[in-house]
């Protein structure tokens, strides 16, 4: 099972479109948030010059930011059982229905109650009902297309191929911030943008949404995943399409071996560790704030001193490095492996959060900001965002992995809330700002990235190369 196939690489490019969507659908606030706090925030507060209205303000403003990320904690949280009950292609339909309703909710969360346009902050509450959905949707495909890819990849191109989906996650954030640079070009300044030019971005999420529920219907179930629900003649028809007859009677074996081997299929029925590193992945994956230059690049860039238009095209070098980058890790991870690049990625990130820190901190805005965000985005796409989607799918045994990568997903979503949520309180608030001049906050992600170089030299393995049934016997003692 060395060599690809058309089939495979079809049905690897169908899954990615989750990611694709995972990524559009958190990005595209990006280019909304300055909107988003004209419209619903600023007309509930009358002195935005009093502190304790302005730090209101910048926590409601968090809050409506970071909704659908409440929705992806949901997401995460399920996803072990629609994977596991439902299946990974049929969870991945219902993915694409909640980005299809989130799509076209938001962009008139008015709608039928009033006039769109003549909602204003009243209707808040419903915009982040349909954020949440969105996120529902995002914390589900951000589960089960990687693990769709891997369950039906290669070994020895697994970790490539599961890259693809990281890939298409950044494709998609670059794709939006072109979307919305190209809206914020079109209208007539920040008015238009602010009550109209808004809700174009996020409508425009309703095209690829239904380019992937219409795809979706021509995938198959994983092999893996008839095989845990008894089907052993469908996993057999699937695998016929994917590798020769004598690898697939091999994959075959292999997996009904480790369905019926004595572990009871529980959470730690692998032990403590197993869970323990997934977790921690998927949060140090967070902690070192990456979704803070993918949410907020724009308002800082605006901080900065640049124009709206300047800062959404600043915005998108920033997203073409996360690309370029995204690309390398494509082409390195089954070469180099999945450690080397993790321990490397995140020692860039934290020189690049610690200058940029000093940077603001001593008052130099401008290129040398810009510098650090890209070699920061450089370190993160080569590392922790491709890999750790990789090692998320690979090191959970079949018998928990639907179980596992739930917990692992939702732990992200949450540390991705706290991150998204809290950044605007510190970059704001009057003591930090008056102390550290907005440098504060982006020390702790370079404090963050530090750690996560040492959890992964002490305390994670190689996967590399491995089946995903071999990764089983790394971790059949821990069980025990």
């Amino acid at each position: 099972m060395s060599r690809l196939n058309p089939y495979v690489v079809l049905l690897t490019l169908i899954a990615t479109l989750g990611g694709l969507l995972f990524g559009y659908d958190t990005a595209v606030i990006n280019g909304a948030v300055s909107s988003l706090k004209a419209y619903f925030i600023d007309p509930r507060f009358a002195d935005l010059a009093n502190p304790a209205q302005a730090n209101a303000a910048n926590s409601l403003l968090g809050f409506v930011v970071s909704s659908a990320l409440i929705g992806c904690i949901i997401g995460g949280l399920i996803g072990g059982w629609v994977s596991t009950n439902v299946g990974r292609k049929r969870g991945l339909i219902i993915a694409a229905v909640l980005f299809l309703i989130s799509a076209l909710g938001a962009s008139a969360p008015e709608f039928p109650f009033a006039p769109i346009g003549h909602g204003g902050p009243g209707y808040m509450a419903n915009f982040v009902f349909y954020r949440i959905l969105g996120g529902i949707g995002v914390g589900l495909a951000s589960m089960l297309s990687p693990m769709y890819i891997a369950e039906i990849a290669p070994p020895k191109v697994r970790g490539n191929l599961v890259a693809w989906n990281q890939f298409a996650i950044i494709f998609g954030m670059l794709i939006i911030y072109f979307v919305n640079f190209g809206i914020s070009k079109s209208g007539s300044g920040d008015a238009w943008l602010n009550s109209i030019g808004w809700r174009y971005m996020f409508l425009s999420g309703a095209i690829p949404a239904g380019l992937f529920l219409i795809l979706l219907f021509l995938v198959p179930e994983t092999p893996r995943f008839l095989m845990l629900k008894g089907n052993e003649s469908g996993a057999r028809a699937v695998l016929a399409k994917l590798v020769t007859p004598e690898e697939g009677a091999r994959e075959i074996s292999e997996i009904r071996a480790s369905l019926s081997g004595h572990h009871s299929g529980k959470l730690f029925s692998f032990g403590v560790l197993l869970v323990f590193i997934g977790v921690m992945l998927s949060v140090f994956q967070q902690f070192v704030g990456i979704n803070v230059v993918l949410y907020y690049a724009t308002d800082i860039f605006k901080g900065m001193g640049l124009t709206t238009n300047v800062s959404l095209f600043q915005t998108i070098i920033v997203g073409a490095v996360n690309l370029l980058f995204t690309i390398v890790a494509i082409l390195t991870v089954d070469y180099f492996g999945r450690r080397p690049l993790q321990i490397i990625g995140a020692l860039v990130m934290a020189v690049s959060m610690i200058a940029l820190g000093m940077d603001f901190w001593i008052g130099g805005k401008g290129m040398v900001a810009l510098v650090c965000m890209l070699a920061y985005t450089a370190g993160f796409a080569v590392s922790w965002g491709p890999v750790t989607w990789v090692l998320l799918s690979e090191i959970f045994p079949n018998q928990i992995r639907g179980k596992a990568m739930a917990v692992a997903v939702a732990a992200q979503w949450i540390a991705n809330y706290l991150v998204s949520w809290t950044f605007p309180i510190l970059d704001n608030n009057p003591y930090l700002v008056d102390h550290f001049k907005h440098g504060f906050a982006y020390w702790i992600y370079g404090v963050m990235g530090v750690l996560a170089a040492l959890f992964m030299w002490r305390v994670v393995p190689e996967t590399k190369g491995r089946t995903l049934e071999q990764m089983e016997a790394i971790w059949q003692g821990e069980g025990k």
